[in-house]
């Protein structure tokens, strides 16, 4: 398959009017964190919220200037139903978006007020794909892959474009991985330009298809994907995405679940972003030591951030447990006045932030004269933990870390 220069550049010529050259910010924190010199390239903040607008306005752009008027229909777990919502609206044209049942609220009302028609089946973009490819059938519209086609590819690829123009003397790229579209863009565009960059993507544990595909040097589909990162949950990457992987891309990592939530964490509090799970699976591999970042310029790209807000709480919430900021334990204690306070004054002493008490004399074990509390408590890290556990068992209690 051939994707030429020529072809992300005029790419880039289309979408000029509809998108926005999102900012690469370099990080301090990061940096030190990593070792190198760490830059972010935002299209979490990239209209319709993610790097999508690009692929499904490049194709929708590409087949208007073919002449070509008819519906568009897509299959998407948000973020391209988003982008194709957008695009169409643009250009004056019907858009029916088929979405999983289980996708965030979010992303289903930011679709309709782009003005597409949303329809809810299944439970996973693969789920969602013959169903739209049978409305694009009976309606005579035309179906917008969500990456595995070259326009939307070329589309993606322009990000690559930005990030060299904007930091020449980049030395590897990090970027997101579900269907490959983003992955195998960027890798293809940056490539031809400047051969010597690494391009590295990143994928969850639970949803490894490309990393297994890259491996084997083949396509391969997983019977399952399971991740908080409903952005890169696909069982399926595209024909056309591992072809170009395999040729173009210098490694593929993945990261777990908590990992993720680390980062989505850290770009709250350090860089005040909101990054959706898939969006911060970049930074995740670069922090987590997945990528040699030693004195070089590496960008993470941010690739969305659209991000249920009733969702961000469990992440932060994730986090907060992975990184020691939050403990949850169990204390027996005497069933008497007086032995519940003793036990909170150690813990106010210890500087710890008692978030929830709860008295449970139901648990298996406990003596008639006994009492079991819960007790989760917010702390400074997994050193403060440990000396708090630590105070707590020299008074006397008995304490069982719960998770």
């Amino acid at each position: 398959m051939t994707l030429d220069r020529d072809a992300f550049e005029q790419a880039a010529e289309r979408l000029a009017p509809l998108i926005h050259h999102t900012e690469l910010d370099h990080s301090v924190t990061f940096s030190k964190m990593a070792g190198g010199n760490v830059y972010l390239k935002c299209e979490n903040r990239q209209r319709t919220g993610s790097f999508k607008i690009r692929g499904a306005g490049n194709k929708i752009a590409s087949l208007i200037g073919r002449g070509e008027r008819n519906p568009v229909v897509a299959s998407s777990a948000g973020n391209h139903a988003q982008g194709v919502a957008y695009a169409a609206s643009r250009f004056g044209i019907p858009a029916t978006i088929v979405m999983p049942t289980n996708a965030p609220i979010a992303k289903i009302q930011a679709t309709e007020g782009y003005g597409a028609k949303v329809v809810l089946t299944g439970t996973c973009y693969d789920d969602t794909y013959e169903e739209a490819l049978r409305i694009a059938r009976d309606e005579n519209a035309t179906f917008l892959h969500p990456y595995d086609d070259e326009e939307v590819i070329a589309g993606q690829g322009t990000i690559g474009l930005e990030i060299l123009r904007d930091l020449p003397g980049v030395d590897t790229i990090v970027v997101p991985a579900g269907g490959g579209g983003l992955l195998s863009g960027v890798a293809a565009a940056v490539k031809q330009m400047n051969p010597r960059v690494r391009i590295i993507g990143v994928q969850a544990e639970g949803a490894d298809a490309i990393a297994r595909s890259f491996r084997a040097k083949k396509r391969v589909v997983t019977q399952y994907a399971r991740t908080i990162a409903d952005g890169i949950a696909v069982k399926a990457p595209g024909k056309k995405t591992v072809e170009l992987i395999n040729e173009y891309v210098d490694d593929v990592v993945t990261v777990s679940d908590t990992e993720i939530a680390d980062a989505i964490l850290l770009l709250i509090e350090r860089c005040k972003q909101v990054v959706e799970p898939a969006g911060a699976s970049s930074l995740a591999a670069i922090l987590s030591k997945k990528i040699d970042t030693g004195s070089k310029r590496c960008v993470a790209v941010l690739s969305g951030g659209n991000i249920d807000v009733s969702f961000i709480e469990s992440i932060i919430e994730r986090g907060l447990v992975a990184r020691g900021r939050r403990i949850k334990f169990l204390v027996r204690l005497l069933d008497r006045p007086g032995s519940l306070i003793s036990l909170l004054s150690i813990i106010a002493k210890d500087g710890a932030n008692v978030l929830t008490v709860e008295h449970d004399k139901l648990v298996l074990g406990l003596n008639p004269n006994e009492t079991s509390v819960h007790i989760a408590c917010e702390v400074g890290g997994k050193d403060h933990s440990a000396r708090l556990l630590k105070d707590i068992e020299a008074a006397g209690f008995t304490v069982e870390i719960e998770e």
